[in-house]
């Protein structure tokens, strides 16, 4: 397992990290789930994300149990804040310094920790102070409660606001947490080149677009039984890529998966890791072995010509508009 700095703070994190977004707590039993945590352990992997919003807490649940007993400084762990939760009244949701606060709180003890790594807004607030979201933030950091601070699917604009506040509240606000895939790319016209400037690397999830560029899903064909497409969690988010267009363009990287000695979901990952601003892939799993196929993309340097004809099949089907950044 290769190692990356988060941003310019001196954190490292693992280049292949493991979120659970969709399946602990709620896709997958608990007795699974804590098999695919050890199969990342085992691999290497050291950098573990999650939301108090997956399974509406219960994902941080089943993390902080799969966890218990590691050596504590030994490991990365990240959640969120942002998504309603709990009885979803009308503070149970948002950026305002009591949803924060008490969010923060409610996270660290179904983790079992005493501190997460870093905590991140999962989306931008568009109803309160970004004054207020960052203070509270700040105040967690000097609680020891969260080391360093970062966002998730925040524009390029909403960064550098955010990176202006934290300076002056010397707060280390280090990263982002965009979806980024071959097929999905809308952070590179704008949040890549604000992260650049103001210090963020991305922690990218869907690196594999919720497994569409693993090949499974064929064109014409029925899904597979049991996939990410059938699943009513997921299957609004890979609706986009169900199209015939796509699946066919993608069936097209399976002799470019071959020739650089990859499967076509380790080609997908190792793609987004080669951007210089991103951090970390996150991959999640519902069995122990996809963990340990995905994490053998790390410390693969992908050719520009192979990078060139990735682009050329792809072509007309990547989406770049940096307007569809997913903000609420």
């Amino acid at each position: 397992m290769k190692f990356r700095r988060l941003g310019r703070s001196g954190l490292s994190v693992s280049e292949i990290s493991y979120g659970n977004w969709l399946t602990h707590g709620s896709q997958v039993e608990e007795e699974q789930a804590h098999a695919c945590v050890r199969a990342a352990l085992d691999a290497g992997i050291t950098t573990f994300d999650t939301a108090d919003v997956y399974a509406n807490t219960a994902a941080e649940s089943v993390l902080g149990r799969a966890l218990k007993g590691e050596r504590r400084e030994s490991l990365e762990i990240f959640t969120k804040v942002f998504w309603p939760t709990g009885p979803k009244g009308p503070n149970d949701q948002g950026l305002s310094r009591k949803h924060i606060l008490e969010s923060a709180n409610a996270s660290l003890k179904r983790l079992g920790t005493d501190y997460v790594d870093l905590y991140q807004a999962h989306r931008f607030d568009r109803t309160v102070p970004l004054e207020e979201t960052m203070l509270a933030f700040a105040d967690l950091v000097r609680q020891g409660k969260a080391l360093y601070i970062g966002v998730s699917e925040w524009t390029g604009e909403q960064i550098t606001r955010g990176a202006a506040l934290a300076r002056e509240l010397n707060v280390p606000f280090v990263s982002n947490q965009p979806q980024y895939s071959m097929l999905w790319r809308v952070i590179e016209p704008q949040v890549i080149p604000a992260s650049e400037r103001e210090g963020l690397s991305q922690l990218v999830f869907s690196p594999v677009a919720q497994g569409v560029l693993s090949g499974k899903y064929l064109p014409g064909q029925p899904v597979p039984e049991g996939s990410r497409a059938t699943d009513a969690s997921g299957k609004n988010m890979i609706s986009r890529w169900m199209r015939d267009d796509v699946l066919e363009r993608v069936q097209q990287l399976k002799p470019l998966a071959e020739e650089a000695g990859l499967t076509m979901a380790q080609l997908a990952v190792a793609w987004v890791l080669q951007n210089p601003n991103v951090a970390s892939a996150i991959i999640g799993a519902s069995r122990p072995e996809q963990v340990t196929e995905n994490v053998q993309a790390g410390g693969h340097v992908l050719e520009q010509d192979l990078m060139d004809k990735i682009d050329a099949v792809l072509a007309d089907v990547i989406t770049t508009d940096p307007r569809l950044t997913q903000t609420p």
